[in-house]
């Protein structure tokens, strides 16, 4: 698993006007070929009067999966650009959809490019991107007479508490990033000065919203 990845935050559409042509992008998180296809047969169907539906998706942990579509406009002047956008803002598991209503002005080549790479880019300001980062879920438990201590320190040190469970002991549910784990450690250790049981129960990804610009 990958320790951290940028991706869409969901799902949403945006549209543009370029010389009285709609261009509408349409975008959705996705995990596999087979969803990707769905989602573009989806907008297809909803968009079925439109000029063209064009799409591209990039997905797997190292982008293993990368497809373009045209659909009917000039090669390489709608899928491939599409594509180029999510390269260069880093996205995983992203399909894009831009459908386009043809307003009776022709474009050119060149215009045709800048009008899908920026309906793309449109749809992911206006949707948003998150990083995904893996976490460990940890749970560390101490006395109450730490409780303060150790509470005060962790959020001082921007420690993610998810929860504090008041039982016989107090545990507290923390997320701590893959890479912090060892340090996170050997400070709790040391804070609590060896006075306290940790215990690391799996992982997994927190997605923090990102500058889509």
């Amino acid at each position: 698993m990958l320790k951290s990845y940028f991706t869409v935050k969901a799902q949403g559409h945006a549209e543009i006007e370029i010389q009285k042509s709609r261009f509408i992008g349409h975008v959705k998180r996705v995990e596999s070929e087979e969803e990707a296809q769905a989602f573009i047969q989806e907008i297809k169907k909803e968009h079925d009067q439109a000029t063209h539906n064009c799409s591209a998706y990039m997905i797997g942990e190292h982008d293993q999966i990368q497809r373009a579509n045209d659909d009917g406009e000039p090669s390489g002047t709608a899928g491939v650009p599409i594509l180029e956008v999510l390269k260069k803002k880093g996205l995983k598991d992203t399909c894009i959809v831009v459908t386009r209503y043809f307003g009776g002005i022709k474009l050119g080549a060149g215009g045709l490019i800048r009008a899908y790479s920026n309906a793309t880019s449109e749809v992911l300001k206006q949707t948003g991107l998150v990083e995904r980062k893996l976490m460990k879920e940890v749970t560390i438990t101490v006395d109450y007479g730490l409780l303060g201590k150790v509470e005060n320190e962790l959020r001082q040190a921007h420690y993610l508490i998810n929860t504090i469970d008041y039982l016989e002991h107090v545990h507290f549910q923390v997320q701590i990033e893959v890479d912090r784990l060892d340090p996170f450690k050997s400070w709790i250790t040391d804070l609590t000065h060896a006075q306290v049981n940790i215990t690391i129960n799996g992982e997994s990804y927190l997605e923090l919203p990102v500058d889509s610009q």
